[in-house]
């Protein structure tokens, strides 16, 4: 298991933390796991699952309006 700094997240997402942290309180984003007083991480399995279920609605919906 790899865990992600918030500079690999928004490397990864494209998000600031500001936006990450709203959709993780709207549930809408896999939690950060606390790693210590002042440090958190991203469990990057989780993060990759929740970018490929987004590619896989864009797919659907072009599929769907066709």
């Amino acid at each position: 298991m790899r865990i992600l700094s918030k500079r690999q997240l928004k490397e990864l997402v494209l998000y600031s933390p500001q936006h990450v942290a709203r959709l993780e309180a709207a549930g809408a984003f896999p939690k950060r796991v606390q790693l210590g007083q002042c440090r958190v991480g991203w469990i990057e399995q989780e993060v990759l699952d929740w970018l490929q279920e987004r590619i896989q609605r864009r797919e659907q919906a072009q599929t769907g309006s066709r």
